[in-house]
């Protein structure tokens, strides 16, 4: 529990835990609410108040007041002797409501398999969460091959060095994209990773003239991937399908190939979908 600090006579104490300033215009509680929400989703299975209250800045008391609050209405749950806190089953259901909106996955997976069959690669659909600017998979059809690219369904994609990530990017404007990599900067994973802005804004014109994002071990060494944009009916990238697998068998040679694969999917699904480009 947090310890009142010692305050003159007739003033409130305030909390020795001091969270971060609130944007204007939200909730303060809904708010934290959902940021501890975010955050046992990102332990990718359960997690100790006291780790979500340091990493929330709140003090323990709140935390669980809004836990418990959560766990109350199914968004939350807690297992285990010790009483970690898990994702609960509504927060699924809630979520899963975004695919049914549109029942994407029914129309796209499919497309997936057809996708995996023909280019004997691993297949994903991954969405835009404009939250954040991050790539989202939501669908993955595996390849049969011993060596093969696995990432968790939920997992996020780095937009500069994945390729469902770049093609998003190629849809920025410059001001739009400025701002994202001043907000969110280069991470760096690989020495082949794109690290200044000038040469991933030429990569993103080269996306833009051939039709398709190309990951060339940027992500992760060993591992390439081929990706092109979904659109909706506003004519604005919301999902993007990708072919990822290992640089001994998406060769120089069949970069372009598969790259051929996804744009004509992406485009059959863009249609499908009622969207435009």
């Amino acid at each position: 529990m947090a310890t009142p600090v010692p305050t003159k006579r007739g003033k409130k104490p305030r909390s020795a835990a001091t969270p971060a300033a609130q944007p204007t215009g939200q909730v303060q509680s809904l708010t934290r609410g959902l940021k501890l929400l975010e955050a046992i989703a990102e332990s990718h299975g359960s997690v100790a108040l006291t780790e979500l209250a340091q990493q929330s800045g709140l003090p323990n008391s709140t935390t669980h007041r809004l836990l418990t609050t959560m766990q109350q209405l199914g968004f939350v749950r807690q297992v285990g002797d010790l009483g970690y806190w898990t994702i609960g089953a509504h927060a699924f259901v809630v979520g899963s409501s975004f695919l049914q909106s549109r029942n994407l996955l029914a129309m796209v997976h499919p497309m997936l398999r057809s996708l995996m069959e023909s280019s004997g690669e691993t297949v994903n659909l991954a969405v835009l969460d404009l939250s954040d600017h991050q790539a989202v998979i939501i669908d993955q059809v595996q390849c049969t091959q011993l060596m093969r690219m696995s990432a968790p369904i939920g997992g996020k994609l780095p937009m500069h060095a994945s390729g469902a990530g770049k093609a998003f990017l190629a849809n920025l404007s410059e001001q739009q994209l400025t701002e994202l990599l001043h907000r969110k900067g280069l991470h760096h994973y690989t020495p082949h990773t794109l690290m200044s802005p000038h040469s991933l804004k030429e990569n993103l014109a080269l996306v833009r003239k051939t039709g398709y994002a190309f990951d060339d071990e940027e992500h992760a060494l060993g591992l390439r991937c081929v990706a092109a944009c979904i659109y909706d009916e506003h004519g604005e990238p919301f999902a993007a399908i990708s072919i990822s697998g290992p640089i001994s068998r998406i060769t120089d040679d069949r970069v372009t190939e598969i790259g051929a694969m996804v744009i004509k999917a992406a485009k059959e699904i863009t249609r499908e979908y009622g969207g435009h480009h």
